[in-house]
């Protein structure tokens, strides 16, 4: 059971810092030491800023635009 929400948790946390690691062509592992360090260095605001990225990247389907898909300019309206 602790072993289930631990890896859980673990999914989630790190899929961060995937994204950013996959964005930047970087190793994830080099992402999450650099948000450690960080929070450290400024006192835990990287955590909050952290927090609310894993946010929008888990509902990230909200945040985009809604705009209808156009083939080709002369189909503007």
């Amino acid at each position: 059971m602790i072993k289930a929400t631990i890896d859980f948790f673990e999914r989630q946390a790190y899929g961060v810092c995937a994204w950013w690691g996959d964005k930047f062509g970087i190793a994830a592992h080099k992402v999450r030491l650099s948000f450690i360090y960080l929070s450290f260095i400024a006192l835990g605001s990287p955590i909050i800023i952290y927090l609310v990225m894993a946010f929008i990247l888990e509902n990230k389907h909200y945040f985009k635009p809604r705009f209808s898909k156009r083939t080709t300019i002369w189909e503007l309206k």
